[in-house]
């Protein structure tokens, strides 16, 4: 569908983190936001190393991000609204409260796409 609009989020978790992160994902954060928001899905990475090309390739320090998750949104306005209503949300409060390391994030990165 054309002029639709998401958010592609990435994260690159301290690899000392990324077992307790990946489960606490999969049993509590993952389930709860996609209650919250409409969400595409989310992916975590696996086994196979990331390809890396292009004139100038330069990975990050940090390595490459290890979970992506893609929320559909109306527009940017939205999506700041949900993100804010989300901080405030007794549910995900519950759910944050169980990260294993809310600091492990080394990166987050959002980027804002619409369809062609």
């Amino acid at each position: 569908m054309a002029g639709q609009f998401v958010e592609i989020r990435d994260y690159t978790i301290e690899l000392q983190w990324w077992d307790a992160y990946k489960k606490w994902l999969i049993e509590d954060g993952a389930p709860c936001l996609k209650r919250k928001f409409d969400i595409i899905d989310f992916w975590i990475s696996g086994d196979i190393k990331a390809e890396v090309s292009g004139s100038d390739p330069k990975p990050s320090p940090h390595g490459q991000p290890q979970v992506c998750w893609i929320i559909r949104w109306a527009n940017k306005a939205a999506r700041d609204a949900g993100f804010a209503g989300l901080m405030k949300d007794e549910e995900w409060q519950a759910v944050w409260a169980k990260h294993p390391n809310p600091n492990a994030y080394l990166q987050m990165n959002g980027r804002f796409m619409e369809s062609v």
